[in-house]
């Protein structure tokens, strides 16, 4: 009776654990066909949007050095390095390994395209500059083409 009365707990504080745990957002590697390309993209470009925002404001608190302004500049640094580290993430881990391929007339131009959108986010990891921030936003613009939004049927 003990034991059961344990295990109905335990399985009890599992499901509450697992209910509180973080969400993560990520993909299998398995090309099932669900994943809404350009859902995706907008997704990237709004972490590009997240970047330029904590540029500005790393900009705004230069030159303080009161702790609350030092404590909210490792926070827009942490916040736009995880958001480009994200897409770098999700362009190398969802669109590289099964969206552009080999076999697709303009392979090389697409693989041009997302390295460029792979190394704009790391350069705008290492600046504090708007003008990193806006390249990485454009060069997830360019991708677009690729994964345009589905036309609206009524």
């Amino acid at each position: 009776m003990k034991s059961v009365r344990l295990s109905r707990i335990l399985s009890t504080f599992v499901l509450l654990a697992a209910w509180n745990a973080p969400r993560v957002w990520a993909h299998c590697q398995v090309p099932c066909g669900i994943f809404d390309d350009n859902m995706k993209l907008m997704s990237l470009i709004q972490d590009a949007d997240t970047v330029i925002k904590a540029v500005t404001e790393i900009q705004k608190l230069e030159g303080k050095t009161d702790a609350q302004s030092v404590q909210q500049m490792v926070r827009w640094v942490n916040n736009k390095e995880s958001h480009a580290q994200a897409i770098i993430s999700s362009i190398t881990d969802y669109y590289l390994t099964q969206r552009v391929k080999a076999s697709q007339d303009d392979y090389q131009e697409r693989l041009v395209k997302h390295h460029t959108a792979m190394v704009a986010a790391m350069k705008a990891k290492q600046s504090a500059g708007p003008e990193a921030a806006q390249a990485l936003k454009d060069a997830l613009a360019a991708l677009e083409v690729y994964y345009p939004a589905p036309a609206h049927t009524h």
